[in-house]
């Protein structure tokens, strides 16, 4: 670090810069793996393959472990993690023979695993079977994947400095003294961190406190130099004037700078709450107006096609499909509102659509499309078009969970509808209420209506508020016009949809300050405003 004195320097932001796309470390290794050889063990090694656009495509293999059936590789593989993207991973083990090449034609099959980026990082370690063709087991053998994080922007410090008795520059006031500070690159070169505001005709200055990134400080590495010297009382340095200490014999120095305040921020991305264990809790809630249409006309949007599913359909499979892989049960909430239903057929606007009032879930993305299906000709379409009893009940679900103290547990609702919310002032008080909870609310709007005012509760145009003017916590709705979407793949609109998810699943426990499980004690008694 070094002082200056400068009339008029520009202070530099401490801007603490976005997170990075986030990176994933996979490790292998497999146990009782088939033996090929004769005379020796089989000698293995794995190859990895990404699923993109329908092919499999080689990403990168390990090392070949020579005559060995419980191999563990140390060649690691690194991935670019989108939890909104459906990541299809293959990993194929193979009995090599001669030398390594990028052809497997002459090695050994020694069996298969096939899952999703999301589920490696949703268990954070997960062994699976190895299978041969045709879906047969290679007798015992078994893979084993591990999961780390390295996206590297892991927090920011938080720094106060100031100095005593610096060396007068100017001839009829004292210096305008400013600050820099330098980090040392691995080649010893030095980079500018960060350049403090002028403070005008002092020579014992106080600087503003200002916040500088891990990455930008010390590349992520735990500022450990400084956190010693604070914590020591030792964090104060000479000001030296080179010239001078050439020229003068019994030179001191020029002032002393004092780091006079330190405070380490850990900031938590998305994937640290996955891999501490955070579920994502997945309900979708269907339109049933009748505005939809009668389900037995083909021009309905309900209307079930044996060759193409509905518009329904599709947005439930799409979106379902990739947070499954973050519930470890599988079970999903499935509610209807806007219909009549039996066996009073009184209307109702939050209704189990298996019809169990006791348990409204539904096992895996496939049980809530044969309840959606079972479901039509059983309720009579009709109205209006009310979404608030849906997002209150889900609202519910989410307080009881804020309760534990814990990142244990978030809630995603999918509200796919087809026409204007007719309940406005009440889903405007829902939504703002629930943005203080772990809850994110997906809208999907279904044919061609107006939908405007889906625009006003997405909130990107400025803060939503409740009808009693109270500004929601953060911006939680997420909607999307289905139509915009209708040609492309469900790949796309998963990833339109779901784009916004990771964000304010930080967001929410940011601003708890709740750490990801499993660092909760530890990581509270530190604290963001502590010196670890």
């Amino acid at each position: 670090m070094s002082a200056g004195s400068e009339r008029g320097a520009a202070a530099a932001p401490g801007v603490v810069p976005a997170p990075c796309a986030s990176k994933v470390e996979l490790r292998l290794s497999c146990r009782h793996l088939l033996d090929r050889d004769p005379l020796t063990k089989s000698d293995p090694r794995v190859v990895l393959l990404l699923q993109a656009q329908g092919q499999w495509v080689q990403v990168d293999r390990t090392e070949v472990v020579r005559s060995s059936l419980h191999p563990v590789f140390s060649k690691v593989f690194t991935l670019d993690y989108y939890f909104e993207e459906v990541q299809r991973l293959r990993f194929e083990v193979y009995d090599t023979h001669g030398p390594s090449s990028l052809s497997c034609q002459d090695d050994d099959f020694l069996g298969g695993m096939e899952c999703t980026l999301g589920q490696i990082v949703a268990q954070k370690k997960m062994t699976r079977a190895l299978l041969l063709k045709f879906g047969r087991h290679a007798g015992k053998s078994t893979i084993t994947v591990i999961a780390e994080d390295i996206s590297r922007n892991n927090g920011y410090v938080e720094l106060s400095f100031r100095a005593r008795k610096l060396d007068d520059k100017d001839l009829f006031s004292k210096s305008d003294p400013f600050l820099e500070l330098y980090r040392i690159n691995d080649d010893q070169s030095e980079q500018l961190v960060y350049r403090t505001e002028v403070v005008k005709n002092n020579l014992s200055p106080v600087w503003e406190p200002f916040k500088v990134s891990l990455s930008s400080l010390c590349s992520c590495e735990e500022a450990r130099t400084l956190k010693k010297a604070f914590r020591e009382d030792q964090a104060q340095w000479d000001c030296v004037n080179a010239k001078y200490k050439q020229k003068k014999r019994n030179y001191k120095n020029s002032g002393v700078v004092i780091l006079a305040d330190l405070k380490f921020h850990r900031v938590y991305s998305f994937l640290d709450y996955i891999m501490g264990g955070c579920q994502i809790h997945f309900t979708v809630a269907i339109d049933f107006t009748a505005s939809n249409g009668d389900p037995r006309n083909s021009r309905s949007l309900h209307y079930i096609n044996p060759f193409q599913p509905n518009e329904y359909l599709q947005a439930l499979v799409a979106v379902g499909e990739i947070c499954q892989d973050y519930d470890s049960d599988k079970r999903f909430s499935a509610l209807g509102f806007g219909a009549r239903i039996p066996p009073k057929y009184e209307v109702s606007h939050n209704f189990a659509i298996n019809f169990d009032p006791e348990d409204d879930e539904c096992e895996g993305i496939q049980g809530v499309v044969e309840a959606y299906q079972n479901c039509l000709p059983r309720v009579q379409l009709y109205g209006p078009t009310n979404v608030a009893p849906v997002i209150s009940k889900v609202a519910c679900m989410a307080a009881a969970e804020e309760h534990t103290g814990e990142a244990s547990q978030y809630y995603i609702l999918l509200i796919l509808t087809d026409g204007v919310v007719t309940d406005m002032a009440d889903t405007r008080e829902a939504i703002v209420r629930a943005s203080h909870l772990p809850m994110s609310i997906i809208i999907v709007g279904v044919g061609n209506a107006d939908f405007t005012d889906m625009h006003v509760l997405d909130g990107d145009d400025g803060v939503l508020r409740s009808p009693r003017g109270e500004p929601a916590l953060r911006d939680i709705v997420q909607f999307v016009p289905f139509r915009e979407l209708k040609n492309a793949s469900p790949a796309a609109l998963a990833k339109c949809v779901l784009a916004e998810v990771p964000k304010q699943v930080v967001e929410f426990y940011s601003h708890k300050e709740l750490p990801p499980r499993g660092l909760g004690t530890h990581a509270r008694a530190a604290g963001p405003g502590s010196a670890p």
